[in-house]
């Protein structure tokens, strides 16, 4: 019945920003960027490689997102990348914290967090 994810959507606070974030240092192409103005509102379709989407909104008065302690609900949105060490380079020059590399003790495969510029947890994990 389900198939695969399809997209995620991510309601942003400062949409400039986040679409910097999103495009420019994650490299997620734009497939579509619309105006609503009846909720003053973007939305971004963003999209990756596998042609997985994110949803990237700005909707004014939003709240906050509680994250630490983390909340019940999504606790990150992981991206699947080649070299762990490579995309953590690549965030670091771009000024984006990543925490120490870290080693899956299941899969033996290694990953880090990071966050978007409203807090997101991100995560990339390196897969072969």
């Amino acid at each position: 019945m389900f198939k695969r994810i399809h997209h995620v959507a991510i309601i942003c606070s400062d949409y400039v920003v986040s679409k910097r974030f999103y495009t420019e240092i994650l490299g997620l192409r734009v497939l579509a960027e619309n105006y609503r103005p009846d909720r003053d509102s973007y939305k971004l379709d963003l999209c990756l490689p596998d042609n997985s989407q994110i949803e990237l909104f700005s909707f004014p008065g939003s709240p906050a997102r509680p994250s630490y302690p983390e909340a019940q609900g999504l606790r990150h949105l992981a991206f699947a990348v080649d070299d762990v060490v490579q995309a953590a380079a690549h965030l670091n020059r771009h000024g984006v914290e990543t925490e120490a590399i870290r080693v899956d003790e299941y899969t033996g495969q290694r990953f880090t967090f990071f966050q978007d510029p409203d807090g997101q947890p991100l995560e990339i994990y390196e897969s072969v």
